[in-house]
């Protein structure tokens, strides 16, 4: 199959699935394409395929020959992880060991420190509005706060990590990811020397009592814990705001009925398109066959799950906002065995946020054209640069 596209793909309206990408799903599910770095990958947009492969063990995020692998980018996120022989092995531990973090019981006991902090962004917001950016208000400042006081992370420290974090997923300078993947993981260490001495009621703190757990493995899970914890959900707010201010009928039907908030975060999740490079990397552990393509051992498969949660034949209408539609079929937290860990506590965010957003705020309305509007190009998870809003 010749290469048919070229990543990222060009996206400039902070409402749509790159174009590109709309096209190429529009004539097939499996395509070639050619990833930043000028490597060849398959590209899957069906929601069908998407799903199944997000479960699907002949994938993985390792390479039998890393040094021939190809790659989607040069910051550590971009697709290749673990060693090859014990991926398997090594993903299940990991998963036993962070489940109990991400319990029922305990992100129930989170929720209601999440609406207090959640409050308190607000407070500050409305008291030096309008106009304000909701963006650096409250999107960014709220997923940090909370994984940094479920990992045990000082308050004075999360600042810092914001930028470490934004480093470390930066595109465009790979010298920057590198230092901000280093300085992430170097605190981690302090962190852990820290909790050893002086525990807490924290994931750190307990995965360092936890036997067979060694000091560079917990830096590393609390590290990678951080910044999955934080940086989809600052998109995820950002947008979820912009879509329901630029559909104002959705928007005020929500002021109406607040107890449509679950609903309506399910769509938001579904419906934000973010990042243009493709998708979820994964590698072909051995030969295998997706929709009648060929695929060879050691192949990048790309996972759309921007196109797969816009496909029509499972969404239909699938650019129109509506909250009373069914999103749960969405893929944008993975499926199956793969799935994110975190997503409860990213539900827990999201409905606190157009919660109160609702209630306290009813009046919103974007303080700019949406084409003043700028995505970030440089960052790994996309989303919005800025909000600004009025009241």
């Amino acid at each position: 199959m010749t290469v048919t596209a070229q990543l990222p793909f060009e996206q400039w309206d902070p409402l749509r699935v790159a174009p590109g990408l709309r096209e190429l799903q529009s004539q097939g599910s499996v395509h070639r394409v050619r990833t930043a770095m000028g490597d060849e990958a398959w590209l899957v947009t069906s929601h069908a395929q998407v799903q199944q492969l997000l479960d699907d063990a002949r994938l993985g995020r390792s390479h039998p020959t890393p040094e021939t692998a190809a790659r989607t980018g040069e910051t550590l996120f971009d697709g290749l992880l673990g060693d090859f022989a014990t991926e398997v092995a090594d993903h299940a531990r990991i998963r036993s060991l962070l489940q109990p973090h991400f319990s029922p019981k305990r992100m129930r006991a989170l929720r209601p420190r999440v609406e207090t902090l959640t409050a308190r962004l607000l407070d500050e917001l409305i008291e030096h509005g309008p106009p304000a950016d909701l963006h650096t208000g409250v999107a960014v400042p709220l997923p940090i706060l909370v994984i940094c006081e479920l990992l045990g992370v000082p308050y004075q420290d999360c600042d810092q990590f914001r930028a470490w974090t934004a480093d470390a997923a930066n595109t465009h300078d790979p010298a920057r990811s590198e230092r901000g993947v280093r300085e992430l993981f170097g605190y981690g260490h302090e962190l852990v020397a820290r909790k050893r001495t002086e525990p807490g009621d924290d994931v750190i703190s307990q995965l360092s009592a936890t036997e067979g757990v060694c000091d560079d493995e917990i830096a590393g899970l609390s590290m990678a814990l951080l910044f999955a914890g934080h940086e989809t959900t600052v998109v995820h707010i950002g947008l979820g705001v912009l879509l329901l201010l630029t559909n104002p009928d959705q928007w005020q039907a929500l002021v109406e009925d607040p107890g449509l908030v679950g609903k309506a975060v399910e769509e938001i999740l579904r419906a934000s398109a973010k990042g243009a490079g493709g998708g979820v990397p994964r590698y072909a552990r051995e030969d295998l066959v997706i929709d009648g393509t060929p695929v060879r051992a050691g192949d990048l498969v790309l996972l759309a799950n921007s196109a797969a949660n816009h496909d029509p034949a499972v969404f239909p209408d699938p650019d129109r906002m509506d909250i009373t539609r069914s999103a749960a079929a969405h893929v944008t937290f993975g499926h199956g065995a793969r799935y994110c860990l975190g997503a409860p506590l990213a539900r827990i965010e999201l409905q606190a946020v157009f919660t109160q957003l609702l209630t306290r705020l009813p009046t919103l309305r974007l303080a700019v054209e949406v084409d003043a509007l700028r995505i970030r190009q440089d960052a790994l998870t996309g989303g919005l640069a800025g909000l600004p809003v009025r009241w």
